[in-house]
């Protein structure tokens, strides 16, 4: 673990430069802790031998980045630092299962999953199989209300009746013991991809189920050098082992497009964006500009962006929610129907449909938030270690992201449960801190749901209406989370004034990217910045746009695009009832509003100009 400083009350912290800087608790959140990652090298040697600045050196120490051979592969996009597939256990028994199918002219269905892994999975797995030679493939994406996560037994019921001889699973299957028994009781075969933990017996060890072959970095018995890839990876490591098997490499364009998918894949599951995963990312991105698939490349215009300028952020804030956003509100079959679509006018249609689900998604979201919250701070669980909380009338797909959102603004583990189909049910999804394991808790409660699973920081359950009372009741009796421990902490690169922000220095921060988990975009902290000015901007008027100025007098631009209300808020406490006139009355402030702010330095292009922007991510009060 790095060495960590305090920026926290009476708490001094020194930087390496040796300049020591004290702050006030605050910024949004019930508590927020400024924390500053110490770690130690010689900077003027990495820049120097690299050609970078002592900052840019500063933040790849700061992301354990440290010696020659690190640095030059993590600034590196050559695919050749790709682990080879052949490395996943049982790979070469799933190429020859799958072989075999083929070439007996066998009819083959792929089985996903309903959110972005899955769908791009299944869409991998389904074009590579074609190239492959299949006679016949297709492919089933569960429903998320009526089959629930994973190849259920009705699932495999349905292949059997179709004529199916052999299932391929992705980002799922791994826990599916008794669908792939019965499917061999079916007279199907089955091969399992999937990136998921196995479960494990009393005796800790791995219960893999019996099929043809169980390709799974998760399992404890592969070797594999980087298990933390997600499903879509997982699946194209399969297609290039399958054709790699037969000696063709003639197939450098479905390797293009396949990595497009696992990219977007990548981004949304969250994976952690170092070792292969990064290179995945980079090359992604850069083939979004000649996307070679009509319906995505109809998406990324329908959500207003341009393909030649993607980042990691754009798929995982605007065109993953989208493709998501169809297993919770219709069907993920839509979201392939787009992506297997030939035609101009058809793509375009059906982009468009899924802005459209993924704005409704967004209405219901917000409803059932604000529900939520009210819920929250009128009924007392807002003073629960673990709040749960039943809300009627909230679309049961969409509980998890209210879930999450509630956790991030009361800093607890929440769980959100809300009607089902069957009357005297409820179903729900619940999202935890760090230091809280979800899943251990409700394991404490199982007698209670009628289903249930999760890991750590996630899951889901369904139970009986009547036992909400007593599950809130026995997991807060049984939590010992204190306030200190669901505080927020904020761990910044280092503290840097404005004055040395370029737009040099700011360009050169994208040998960085993609950013994202493991490797997040750079953070920093400048002390006493006053607000000289500001207004609200933005289609829904919730974006504020300031003018700051620095010790020294010399003018920024600012801009709040989270909490604007919770920012509001802060001002409104700190500097009095008068402040938010004073501040948004389009002249120049009268109060002295000065504040330390911890932000994101970034390059605004409008016109053909360019200009340095500060993004507002946290903010105390200035001593």
């Amino acid at each position: 673990m790095p060495e960590l400083r305090n920026i926290d009350s009476g708490t001094v912290f020194v930087i390496e430069r040796g300049i020591a800087i004290t702050a006030p608790a605050g910024g949004y959140g019930p508590v927020s802790r400024w924390m500053v990652a110490a770690k130690r090298a010689d900077f003027e040697d990495i820049a120097a031998r690299y050609g970078i600045d002592k900052v840019t050196a500063r933040l790849l120490r700061n992301r354990d980045i440290v010696s020659d051979e690190e640095i030059r592969a993590f600034l590196s996009d050559d695919m050749a630092g790709l682990h080879a597939p052949m490395g996943l256990k049982d790979m070469d028994r799933a190429v020859s299962a799958v072989r075999n199918t083929i070439d007996q002219d066998g009819r083959i269905r792929i089985i996903g999953d309903y959110d972005v892994d899955g769908i791009c999975a299944s869409y991998i797995l389904y074009i590579g199989l074609n190239a492959a030679g299949s006679g016949y493939t297709d492919y089933y994406l569960p429903d998320r209300v009526r089959d629930g996560y994973g190849m259920s037994e009705q699932i495999v019921r349905d292949a059997a009746e179709s004529g199916i001889d052999l299932i391929i699973t992705c980002d799922n299957g791994i826990r599916e013991t008794e669908s792939i028994k019965l499917a061999y009781d079916l007279g199907m075969k089955v091969v399992v991809t999937d990136h998921h933990e196995p479960q494990r017996g009393e005796d800790g060890l791995d219960i893999i189920p019996e099929a043809e072959a169980v390709v799974d970095p998760a399992r404890s018995d592969d070797a594999y050098p980087y298990p933390h890839i997600c499903g879509a990876v997982v699946a194209m490591k399969f297609i290039q082992a399958l054709f790699g098997e037969e000696g063709r490499d003639d197939i450098s364009d479905l390797v293009d497009e396949m990595t497009v998918f696992a990219a977007l894949a990548t981004n949304c599951d969250v994976m952690p964006l170092v070792d292969e995963n990064r290179l995945i990312m980079k090359r992604g991105l850069a083939l979004m500009a000649d996307c070679p698939n009509k319906g995505l490349s109809k998406l990324i215009i329908a959500c207003g962006l341009d393909a030649s300028g993607m980042r990691a952020s754009d798929l995982g804030f605007t065109i993953g929610p989208c493709l998501n956003a169809t297993g919770r509100l219709e069907s993920a079959h839509r979201a392939l129907e787009l992506l297997t679509s030939a035609g101009d006018e058809e793509c375009e249609r059906l982009a468009e449909r899924l802005t459209e689900i993924n704005a409704e998604r967004k209405t219901l979201t917000a409803k059932g938030f604000g529900d939520a919250c009210r819920l929250m701070e009128e009924s007392g669980i807002g003073d629960d270690r673990v709040a749960v909380l039943y809300v009627p009338g909230t679309h049961e797909s969409i509980a998890g992201i209210i879930a999450g959102r509630l956790r991030e603004r009361y800093e607890r583990p929440v769980i959100v449960l809300t009607d089902t189909a069957e009357p005297g049910l409820v179903k729900g999804s619940g999202r935890s801190v760090p230091e809280y394991d979800m899943y251990a808790g409700l394991s404490r409660t199982e007698e209670l749901f009628v289903k249930f699973g999760g890991h750590e920081q996630a899951a889901g359950l369904t139970m009986a209406k009547s036992n909400i009372g007593e599950l809130r009741q026995r997991l807060n009796r049984d939590c010992t989370l204190t306030g200190g421990e669901r505080e927020t902490k904020l761990l910044l690169d280092m503290e840097m004034p404005l004055s040395y922000v370029t737009t040099e220095l700011v360009s050169q921060f994208s040998i960085l990217e993609p950013f994202g988990k493991d490797n997040p975009e750079p953070l920093f902290a400048a002390r006493d910045i006053r607000i000289v000015s500001g207004r609200v901007i933005g289609k829904n008027r919730n974006v504020g746009k300031y003018v700051i100025a620095d010790r020294g007098g010399k003018t920024y631009e600012l801009i709040c695009f989270e909490s604007l209300g919770r920012f509001n808020d802060f001002l409104k406490e700190k500097f009095g009832d008068d402040a938010l006139d004073d501040i948004y009355s389009g002249y120049r402030t009268r109060g002295n509003y000065t504040v330390n702010i911890a932000y994101v330095p970034e390059i605004n292009r409008y016109m053909g100009r360019e200009s340095l922007q500060f993004v507002l991510k946290d903010y105390q009060q200035a001593i």
